[in-house]
């Protein structure tokens, strides 16, 4: 008899428990220990208004938990970008670089460092870097090439490939001993400037795109259909798309002002959701978000402890998900071919 799947509430708070764990853990490892007792004892005195150790509440208040809750923040974000993406394109090996916006943000961040305009003049100009890509994905799609996917995925990918260029030609013209070590490290990856701050700039509008897309939830699932079968349901293909796109390329925006590109997650993430949970999209969207948060926790984790120094989030995103990749290819050719 084949084994019997959990409920998906039951795995979904399996999940919220783990990732509770997760950024306890978190809170604890470093080069100052806190031991799970210290970190209670620390919040309680707070919240009490009483006496507290002043190294340990900077410690614990002012590095570690701002850098851990933008770790889960960008996590969340782009597994829920991915999915969502995956979704509409009716694609499993789509995630956020396919529409360019990593790129073009990215682009707007070496810009930014580039002219050495400061943390607001790089958040300002990632953002708007990346809504602007978002803006001539739409514009050659809807004006030029009639809403065609396989069209819009092929404009994100020449936009894509024009800002890499762009950042190659700034990170040719910086200054190799102080503006390129920037850009390079910022390019890769990191939570180590995380603060509260930062934690702020991203959650606001991630929490708001989240909302949009999870409200969407069901719309989403006749969309995955197919246009044919969606049209048939009386859904109003094109806005539902540009909504998740927009609202899709809004988190990686973010997520690449405030810790630099980081790869793979919203690739593999989508995929371990769905070994969970299912292909439903009202369950596999908050699986996906938890998964993804806990993932980028671990991640971020295996960046500050492995080595004195710390290494960029996205060399081990790269190691963990390129083999975590070519295992699912191989499964979902093994069950293309069982199928046939």
């Amino acid at each position: 008899m084949p084994a019997k799947t959990p409920p998906p509430r039951r795995i979904l708070t399996a999940l919220a428990c783990f990732l509770a764990a997760v950024i306890l853990v978190s809170l604890c490892l470093g080069n100052y220990r806190l031991s799970v007792a210290q970190i209670f004892t620390l919040c309680l005195d707070t919240l009490r208004g009483r006496e507290v150790d002043a190294v340990q509440a900077q410690v614990l208040f002012q590095v570690r938990l701002p850098r851990v809750l933008t770790a889960a923040v960008a996590g969340a974000g782009l597994a829920l970008s991915g999915v969502t993406l995956q979704g509409i394109f009716r694609n499993p090996l789509v995630d956020p670089h396919v529409i360019g916006v990593t790129a073009g943000s990215a682009f707007g961040g070496t810009l930014a460092i580039f002219f050495g305009l400061g943390m607001n003049g790089l958040f300002a100009s990632t953002i708007a870097c990346g809504l602007a890509t978002l803006v001539l994905v739409f514009l050659a799609s809807h004006r030029i090439m009639q809403n065609s996917l396989l069209m819009l995925i092929l404009t994100g990918m020449i936009l894509g490939g024009l800002f890499s260029a762009l950042v190659s030609l700034l990170q040719y013209l910086s200054d190799a001993e102080d503006t390129l070590p920037s850009i390079v490290f910022w390019l890769m990856g990191s939570f180590a400037s995380a603060s509260g701050d930062k934690l702020l700039l991203l959650a606001v509008p991630v929490a708001l795109a989240s909302a949009v897309l999870l409200g969407l939830r069901w719309r989403l699932n006749l969309l995955s259909l197919g246009e044919r079968e969606a049209r048939a349901l009386n859904v109003n293909i094109h806005p539902l798309r540009w909504t998740v796109i927009f609202c899709s390329g809004l988190i990686v925006a973010c997520q690449v002002a405030v810790s630099g590109s980081i790869g793979w997650v919203g690739l593999i993430i989508p995929h371990l959701g769905r070994m969970l949970i299912g292909a439903d999209h009202q369950r596999l969207l908050p699986c996906a978000m938890l998964l993804g948060a806990a993932y980028m926790i671990v991640v971020d984790d295996l960046a500050r402890t492995l080595s004195q120094s710390e290494i960029p989030v996205s060399i081990i995103t790269a190691l963990l998900g390129a083999p975590v990749f070519a295992f699912l290819v191989y499964r979902l050719r093994r069950s293309a071919t069982h199928h046939e």
